[in-house]
């Protein structure tokens, strides 16, 4: 809980250097100011795709909002299985960073894990370009009122403009995802 709130104190400290009120930073990132007070308030349930938005209206990293460290290798970054950066944002729902030591990336490759039984996850949607591949286990892509059912060694390519969250079947999933940023 700690990294959360420290999280939090970043995004308002980089806000204020940034000059922004909370007002102008909603805007920005399409939300309504009472939400983004409360993310820079206790950082609780940032949706991932708020965050990576976040970042580029205050000219940073991603790690570096989430981590108050930036990243530094600009010719390439090597993160051994197990060592992603890590993530979590919500219960059952895990992310690793697989290039969070890279600088100027163009595009955000997470391992994601994904435990069963939880709630459907809240549809998100941001720009770019997103590629999941089913690692380990079944998976559900919940994509614009779809259903797409993902096995092991499958993968989707998407809009992730559209409203989208993903969901384990049967058991514990894993998947790859690339986001262009």
């Amino acid at each position: 809980m700690d990294e959360i709130r420290q999280m939090a104190a970043r995004m308002r400290e980089l806000r204020e250097i940034c000059d922004f009120t909370t007002g102008e930073v909603a805007q920005k990132l399409n939300i309504a100011e009472a939400d983004y007070i409360r993310y820079e308030t206790d950082g609780e349930d940032v949706p991932i795709n708020v965050l990576f938005r976040l970042a580029a209206v205050l000219g940073v990293d991603l790690n570096e909002l989430l981590t108050g460290r930036a990243p530094h290798l600009e010719s390439y970054c090597l993160v051994k299985r197990g060592k992603g950066m890590t993530i979590d944002r919500y219960p059952g729902y895990g992310f690793q960073s697989l290039a969070y030591t890279y600088k100027h990336r163009v595009m955000e490759p997470l391992l994601v894990t994904v435990e069963p039984g939880g709630p459907d996850p809240a549809p998100v949607s941001h720009g770019g370009q997103e590629f999941n591949m089913c690692l380990e286990g079944t998976m559900e892509l919940l994509f614009d009122g779809k259903t797409i059912r993902l096995e092991e060694g499958d993968s989707v390519y998407f809009n992730p403009g559209r409203p989208h969250g993903q969901r384990a079947v049967g058991g514990r999933v894993r998947f790859l995802t690339v986001i262009t940023l």
